[in-house]
């Protein structure tokens, strides 16, 4: 088994009660079997909390004021200090790494909805590289397209590759990754993979950026129109399973900042001012850092969603979601400037703010995982002409 994980992975460690948003709060923690067997034979004290802290029905630990019952007053676990760490169940121990498994390959990367992980991963100045390391042991997946897989991975190693040209502008980057996808999704549904290589080498090939950057000439928007554009990407929040309770205001409080007068207006930034001149003003103080996150974050979601497409077949639908999910976290974050007074450079806490709280909300819920594919396989706003217009303007 080939075991692969970000260059950064081994630098994560919990800081438990230092944390701003505990893990342990808002949402269900499902426990394992093997750890609910355990459970049952506890002992003592400890046996009997946990005979009274469990729904045994639904394989969860109860809830209290929407925490865990055994996260304590001092956000830390009551179940790790008095059982130790092998009291854990796999949820517990694993988060917030998240695996994605293959046949034959294992991909192992950390989640940015935990606010540490987030700060490692956006906080990483560098290119990110992938180690991969060979352990005894395989899986065998049924029917899995081995064939589909090497493609996808192929593209995905190209794809990166891009992404991190950092003497290309990002918009340039984040829109040839996203006409790759277009273009291979034909391939797929024409079943044609075997013209993926020469497509892969088309893109790849010397001059391709200047060639397509000339191409993007028409796909721009003023700072204003671009805020109605990203206004309507804002809509995909209303129509997902609401996990955090404070979510659904804190969410509304942001679009108010960004899109005061329903327009792409906007008071947050000075009396009168649009979003247009808030947009300038950001991107003036901003460009620099927004061009790194918005190159590790599309990196991040690309290494954790793409090569799934393997078991549906819609790489295109994970690439958009990796635009969507970068650009509404960046514009989160242009939120968070201007709620802070627009006075200064937007720090590394707070986009790690806006993309761990984006992630709690979308990324550990399959129902919000299906309907964010849904939504940028149907919407209007998520087609490919739209996504290029609105990711011309991303820091550029």
């Amino acid at each position: 088994m080939i075991y692969t994980v970000p260059h950064y992975y081994k630098e994560f460690r919990c800081i438990a009660g230092d944390c701003g948003d505990t893990c342990c709060a808002g949402w269900q923690i499902m426990i394992d079997d093997k750890s609910l067997e355990k459970y049952r034979k506890a002992s003592g004290g400890l046996g009997n909390r946990l005979a009274n802290s469990i729904r045994w029905d639904e394989k969860r630990f109860r809830q209290y004021a929407g925490r865990c019952a055994f996260l304590n007053d001092d956000n830390l676990c009551d179940l790790y200090s008095e059982g130790g760490p092998g009291m854990l169940c796999r949820t517990c121990r694993e988060y917030p790494r998240h695996t994605e498994e293959f046949e034959g390959c294992r991909e192992i990367s950390l989640s940015l909805s935990c606010e540490e992980a987030a700060r490692i991963i956006l906080g990483c100045e560098e290119p990110v590289r992938f180690v991969t390391k060979e352990r005894p042991g395989e899986e065998s997946y049924p029917d899995f397209d081995f064939f589909l897989y090497t493609k996808l991975a192929d593209s995905r190693e190209l794809m990166i590759g891009l992404l991190q040209r950092r003497e290309l502008p990002v918009s340039l980057r984040i829109s040839m990754v996203l006409a790759l996808a277009h273009d291979l999704q034909r391939r797929i549904g024409r079943g044609e993979l075997f013209a993926v290589d020469g497509l892969l080498s088309r893109y790849g090939a010397p001059g391709a950026p200047e060639r397509f950057a000339a191409k993007l000439g028409k796909y721009r928007l003023d700072a204003r129109e671009r805020g109605g554009r990203m206004q309507e990407l804002f809509g995909v929040f209303g129509e997902l399973e609401v996990l955090k309770k404070y979510w659904p205001e804190y969410v509304k409080g942001l679009e108010r900042l960004l899109y005061a007068d329903g327009t792409a207006g906007c008071t947050g930034y000075a009396e009168g001012a649009g979003y247009a001149a808030s947009r300038r003003a950001f991107l003036a103080q901003n460009q620099r850092s927004l061009a790194l996150w918005a190159e590790q974050l599309m990196v991040y979601f690309v290494f954790t969603y793409y090569c799934g497409a393997v078991y549906d077949g819609r790489a295109y639908e994970k690439i958009r979601f990796a635009v969507a999910g970068t650009l509404l976290i960046l514009e989160m974050a242009q939120a968070i400037w201007q709620r802070n007074g627009a006075v200064r450079p937007l720090g590394l806490e707070n986009v790690v703010e806006a993309a761990h709280r984006y992630s709690k909300e979308v990324e550990h819920s399959d129902d919000n995982l299906r309907s964010m594919e849904r939504m940028v396989g149907s919407w209007d706003a998520f087609r490919l002409e739209r996504l290029l217009e609105v990711i011309s303007g991303i820091c550029d």
